[in-house]
């Protein structure tokens, strides 16, 4: 079973606004190449740190409203939220230690 959950247009109010902890989010979809290639990365680290942050992956294809209401022109597009608030965000394949740096300061 996948240590990062599926997110939608649907849910992701709840999901990653309204977490109590920070989140990090995957905009992917099943035609992008890089998106497949920082997978499982984020798998990994969803793995070592998901007691402390909440990882989320969200189709583009089938939810093409949240990517556009957060300005997500790329893909992979990798965001970090906490407090409801995006904190940072990065666009393209990052190796593991890019993403880590992402989420340390909310280790």
């Amino acid at each position: 079973m996948s240590a990062v959950t599926e997110v939608t247009d649907a849910n992701f109010e709840e999901v990653v606004l309204k977490s109590d902890k920070p989140v990090m989010v995957d905009y992917w979809a099943d035609w992008c190449g890089p998106c497949k290639q920082v997978a499982p990365i984020i798998e990994e680290l969803a793995k070592t740190y998901g007691d402390k942050v909440t990882f989320v992956k969200m189709d583009t294809n089938v939810n093409p409203v949240t990517p556009a209401n957060n300005q997500v022109l790329g893909l992979p597009t990798i965001q970090v939220y906490t407090g409801g608030e995006l904190v940072k965000a990065f666009t393209g394949a990052k190796p593991k230690s890019v993403l880590l740096r992402a989420i340390e300061e909310y280790l």
